[in-house]
Formats: structure tokens, C-alpha cells, sequence
């Protein structure tokens, strides 16, 4: 027997013998027996040999155990060399080679297809924008390429900007460091929504062959366009337009947090006047270990990450913290109680900024001139009901039916006519003001954030005390988000049975508040104790939502059907892991300044109550 053929049947031996041990599963052994023996894998086969010679069989079970989904939006997941269910060369290839055949399927005969392509400041991100790249070039794309680190959303507006067929982001966002993705956007900037979604996937799975053209050879005949240079200023005019009149004598401190940010937020403030813009050092290098984040996180979400940002900002006598992740997409702030000297400060979370940011898109736009009838505000399922009590208190339209997903609110901009869209929001920390992208923008929330601080800071006033106006005036509104993990290999199946059980028998209470109706996205219908089923109409998703008494609610959503939230609770299940995400809503009527303080306090302690009802129905 050659040798070749002796070292092959030993590995595959050993994986019959892990098999055999419980040491992997099934779908582990087989897939990496193909990716041993078929050609196709056949530039991976050394690197997977060296890993079985090795006994690497934790990491090889990881790699191997399911494959890694294409979603949505794209594939995220860890990197690793080889494996199914890893983020390698292999499987970006399927994604990229998977969107072309997808692309040319559905263009018209003749038309040449188009990308534009990006990424962002992670391990192996620059690499996997030229494998992408120089796989479009084989299928017969001219690719607009945009060299060095950009922002996600600069790649929404280089869609835009090159009428390209689609567009690829290589970005996971603000994941662990040993992550990486691919976002996948079509024409118009926006990421792929149905039916582009569903035959992108379909085309992705279906994959044998992942052709690749040299990316030099590319360059050379000119498919290949380096863009960054005409995106790039072009890109931050477009942000600019959202710009206000107003002051601007106010210091900021900015984290890009080891990302992209000094790309767009930094460009885009200077160009707006504030000149006492100040880079956070220790998060200043583009590092896609982000070596200076707690835990390794980079996610503005997650108040300690601002932590230091905010000690420096106290003792510089700051005015404004701002942070956003390493792909620039969403933007995290935090601010001084009170304009007096050694004032504490506060995070803002990603619903009281939509609420702010909102309230500042509707004044610029005023103060621009360029206010009309039909404006109107988006915003999700799971947002805020404040943002709606603002917009129509200033006579805006207000579509808060969107699901959870960014994308969902961009595709609302297209269909309710992008001249009158003033703002978009979820409460995830992304928002957007303008029609230059179609994705959430952290420079542009900057540049919203700054121009209201530095108008409040001429008045004597803060973010924070800004805030508590609203409340007053709208009636204050607190929000909470419970993670529920269901560990170990029965978590899906459980997490599962729980989103059973809260639709077959909902809750009739919670936090000392009667469930008043239940709303089933999933089946777009909705109840209330003890009636019959109503359908409603929408777009399909797993998300319950439970409407507590308590508030009426101002207006009601498009159709006249549900009041904005007040007390509420919604749950949802991940896609991908045993986890299911609770949105706790808790507000109150208007009152007096002299009474917020007792009534933030008792709003409090109802999400407190509401939480310890969920947590003990779902048994965690």
C-alpha cells in the first residue's frame, strides 16, 4: 500500500475510533471523513491530518459537529482552519461563491454583476475580503473594493454609491476576538431581506465548487476598483447633511474600541465643528484583539466597556463620551448628571438614546428647513414606547411595528418613501437620520449626540437632565433585557418547550400586572384573556409579546391595532443557541419633576417584580 494511502486509512481509523468512544458525534465524523477524501477539500486535508495526528479531537468536534449556518444576513462564527461549523476559507468561499451564483441567477442576461466589498479591523478580515473578492472575479463580477479598514455602514453607502448588484462586509461586529463574518447586503444597501435571503442560502448550501480568480490579476484588468478615495469623502457629505446649526463649544472623548470608528466618526465630527474631539488612547489602535476592553467584548452595549473612557472624560472635565464598535454600526454614550463640577456620570442604554437621538433628528430636520408633512420615525417590536410618544407629540408618523433587526426598519424607509424618514431605532444602540445608507450608522448618531450636548451644555443642561424632561412631559418609561441561557445538549429542546408553553398557556400576571393581551408574531395573532384569536398583519417571527395593564398607551400602531408599548414583556428565542431574550417595559403617566425620582424608583422596582415572575415561570 503507498504510503499516502497507509496515512489515510490510519487517520481514517482514528476517526472511526473516536466515533466509536463518544469522543465526536456522528455528523462530526463523517463530514471530516469528506474532508479527508473528496477533492473538493482537498487544500484543507493537510491542515485537517496534522489536527487528527495531533488528537485535537475537542477542537475537531467543535469544527465539525453541525455546519455552520448561513443566515439571514450572513455567517458568523468562530475561526478556525477547517470545519464545517468554523469560519475559514471553505466556508466563506460557499458563502461568496453561494451569493454569486445567487446574483447572476436573477440579473438580467447581459448585465455584468457588481460588488462592493469591506472590512473591518479583525484577525483574518483583510484576507477574507480578497478571497471573496477574488472568487466574485471568477464568476464574472467587477468587485469595487475599498482598501484599508472601513465602517459597515460606509459599505451600505458603497453600494449606494456604485449602483453595485450587492455588497459583502467582512465584520463580526462586536463578537469575542476569535470571531469573524460575513454580512451580505444587496442592491441598495441594504442586508438581504426575503425573497434575496432565502435563494442566497438555498445557493449557499448547494455548493460543491468554490472557483477563485488571482486578486493581482484582477487588479491589473482593472474588475478589480479601488474606491476609497471617491467613497470616502464622499461618504462623510452624505453624513454631514444631518447636520444642525448650533453650538459646538464642548469637549468629547471617542473610543473606537480597537475598530474602525477613527474612519467615520472622527472624520464626520471634525466636519461638523467640534474641535474638541479627543481619541481615547488605550482604545485608539485598530486590534482586532481588542486588548483593552474588558473581558475582550468590544461592545458599547455593555456599560463597563466605557468604564475607563468615562474616568478619563471626569477627570479631563469632558462634556460627552461617545464609543462605538468595531464596525462602526452602533454607537454607546455616556454623559454628566448635571453640569456642575465633579458630577457623577451614567451610561445612556440603547432605548434612552433612541429616545434622544430621535427628539434631536426631528429638531435638526426643523431646523434645517426641510420638516413635511407625512414625516414619520421606525422603530421594532421590542423598542422603546417613548420614541413614539416624542415623535407624535411633534406631529410625526410613527411605524414601531418593525421585527428586531435592523434591516427591517431600512426596508421600511423604501417602502413608507425615503423623503419623509426622519429616524430609525432599536434598542440594541442602532440608529440612523438620513437616507445616505441603509443600515444603522454610529457616525451619524454621533453627529446627533454632540450637536444636542453642546446645545444642552449652553443651556447649563445635560443628556441625562434632558432626559427626565421627556419623562415628565411623556410619562417615564424604563426598559430591562433578560438573557435566560438554558445550558447543556437538551438547552434548544427546552428553550423550545418554554416558547410552547408561553403561547399555549400564557402567563395571566406578571410583576402584580394582569396580562391584557398576548400578541403571537409567529402567527400573527393576537388574544386577550379569554377571547378568540384575531389575525393581525405583519411579517412572521418567534416573538411573543404580553401587554401588561397599567398604561393605556398614546396613539396606536398603523391600522389602529395595538397602543405604543407601555407595560409589557416580550420573548425571544435565539436562532442559533439554547437562549432566549426577555424585553421588560415598565412606564408611567406624566408627572411632576418633583415625582420622578419615587416614580423611576417604583418603575424599577416592577422590573425587579416582572423579572423575578419571568425567572421563576421559565424555572432559572
Amino acid at each position: 500500500m503507498p504510503a499516502a494511502d497507509a496515512h489515510l486509512a490510519r487517520r481514517l481509523d482514528a476517526i472511526a475510533a473516536a466515533r466509536a468512544a463518544g469522543t465526536i458525534t456522528e455528523h462530526s465524523a463523517t463530514t471530516m471523513r469528506d474532508w479527508l477524501v473528496e477533492p473538493r477539500y482537498a487544500e484543507f486535508a493537510g491542515e485537517l491530518a496534522a489536527l487528527i495526528d495531533a488528537g485535537s479531537w475537542r477542537e475537531l468536534d467543535d469544527a465539525y459537529w453541525t455546519v455552520i449556518p448561513f443566515g439571514t444576513g450572513g455567517r458568523r462564527g468562530k475561526m478556525f482552519p477547517v470545519g464545517s461549523n468554523a469560519i475559514n476559507d471553505r466556508t466563506i468561499g460557499e458563502s461568496a461563491q453561494g451569493l454569486a451564483d445567487y446574483v447572476t441567477s436573477v440579473l438580467p442576461a447581459g448585465q455584468t454583476p457588481t460588488c462592493a466589498i469591506a472590512h473591518d479591523t479583525r484577525h483574518r478580515s483583510e484576507h477574507f475580503a480578497k478571497l471573496c473578492t477574488e472568487i466574485l472575479l471568477a464568476n464574472g463580477f467587477t468587485v469595487f473594493f475599498l482598501r484599508g479598514v472601513r465602517s459597515t455602514p460606509e459599505l451600505s453607502f458603497a453600494v449606494r454609491h456604485t449602483n453595485a448588484s450587492c455588497g459583502i462586509m467582512v465584520t463580526a461586529s462586536h463578537n469575542p476576538p476569535s470571531d469573524n463574518a460575513v454580512k451580505v447586503y444587496w442592491a441598495g444597501g441594504v442586508q438581504v431581506l426575503p425573497p434575496h435571503d432565502k435563494g442566497i442560502i438555498d445557493r449557499v448550501m448547494k455548493v460543491e465548487t468554490v472557483r477563485r480568480e488571482p486578486f493581482e490579476e484582477g487588479v491589473a484588468s482593472g474588475r478589480v476598483k479601488f474606491v476609497e478615495q471617491e467613497v470616502d469623502p464622499a461618504f462623510v457629505a452624505a453624513v454631514l447633511e444631518q447636520s444642525a446649526p448650533g453650538p459646538r463649544g464642548i469637549s468629547i472623548l471617542y473610543s473606537p474600541l480597537h475598530g474602525v470608528g477613527a474612519t467615520a466618526v472622527v472624520p464626520v465630527l471634525e466636519g461638523a465643528g467640534f474641535d474638541r474631539l479627543r481619541v481615547f488612547g488605550p482604545h485608539e489602535a485598530p486590534d482586532g484583539d481588542f486588548p483593552n476592553v474588558p473581558g475582550h467584548v468590544a461592545n458599547p452595549e455593555v456599560p463597563a466597556v466605557l468604564e475607563a473612557v468615562i474616568a478619563e472624560a471626569r477627570e479631563r472635565g469632558d462634556d460627552l463620551v461617545l464609543a462605538s464598535d468595531p464596525d462602526c454600526d452602533r454607537l454607546g454614550a455616556a454623559a454628566p448628571l448635571a453640569r456642575a463640577p465633579g458630577s457623577a456620570w451614567n451610561t445612556l442604554t440603547g432605548n434612552q438614546l433612541g429616545v434622544l437621538l430621535s427628539a434631536q433628528a426631528i429638531a435638526g430636520r426643523k431646523a434645517r428647513g426641510q420638516a413635511r408633512p407625512g414625516d414619520y420615525v421606525v422603530t421594532t417590536l421590542v423598542t422603546s414606547g417613548l420614541v413614539r410618544r416624542v415623535a407624535e407629540a411633534h406631529g410625526l408618523a410613527v411605524d414601531d411595528t418593525q421585527l428586531v433587526g435592523f434591516k427591517w426598519i431600512c426596508s421600511a424607509i423604501d417602502r413608507h418613501g425615503p423623503e419623509t424618514f426622519v429616524f430609525g431605532t432599536e434598542e440594541s444602540h442602532g440608529y440612523l437620520a438620513g437616507t445616505h445608507v441603509r443600515d444603522k450608522d454610529a457616525a451619524v448618531a454621533a453627529l446627533l449626540m454632540a450637536e444636542q450636548t453642546a446645545a444642552l451644555a449652553a443651556a447649563g443642561r445635560t443628556p441625562h437632565e434632558l432626559l427626565d424632561d421627556l419623562y415628565c412631559t411623556h410619562g417615564c418609561h424604563q426598559e430591562r433585557t433578560v438573557n435566560v441561557m438554558l445550558p447543556g445538549a437538551s438547552g434548544m429542546d427546552r428553550m423550545k418547550e418554554i416558547m410552547a408553553t408561553l403561547r399555549a398557556k400564557p402567563p395571566t400576571a406578571c410583576g402584580g400586572l394582569d396580562v391584557v393581551r398576548t400578541r403571537d408574531q409567529a402567527t400573527l395573532t393576537t388574544w386577550t384573556p379569554g377571547g378568540t384569536p384575531e389575525p393581525y398583519e405583519g411579517v412572521k417571527s418567534d416573538l411573543v409579546i404580553f401587554d401588561l395593564a397599567g398604561l393605556p398607551g398614546a396613539g396606536t400602531r398603523p391600522g389602529g391595532r395595538f397602543p405604543a408599548l407601555g407595560n409589557a414583556v416580550a420573548a425571544r428565542p435565539s436562532g442559533t443557541e439554547p437562549k432566549i431574550k426577555f424585553y421588560l417595559f415598565t412606564a408611567a403617566e406624566p408627572c411632576a419633576a418633583a415625582e420622578l425620582p419615587a416614580v423611576k424608583a417604583a418603575l424599577t422596582k416592577r422590573l425587579d417584580a416582572i423579572e423575578a415572575d419571568l425567572r421563576a415561570l421559565v424555572g432559572v
